[in-house]
């Protein structure tokens, strides 16, 4: 079950680096891959909630290349 966790965790983190670069530039990297147009207009509120999921997603990194410690009992 190891690499369902990295596996999400990837994910998680990917979609939260998109949130922050479409919080911070108003770019979405999604979009972009898929040949659609990547700029899109957004509120300033949306831009910072945006912001603060990627910055989660930052904050996650370190986490996915930690050994899982299992609980010895």
């Amino acid at each position: 079950m190891a690499w369902l966790f990295r596996t999400a965790m990837v994910l998680a983190i990917i979609g939260a680096v998109n949130w922050l670069l479409v919080g911070l530039f108003q770019w979405d990297l999604v979009q972009a891959l898929s040949g659609t147009d990547p700029f899109r207009a957004s509120s300033m509120f949306s831009r910072v909630i945006y912001s603060l999921v990627g910055l989660g997603g930052l904050y996650l990194i370190p986490y996915l290349f930690k050994e899982r410690v299992e609980a010895q009992r």
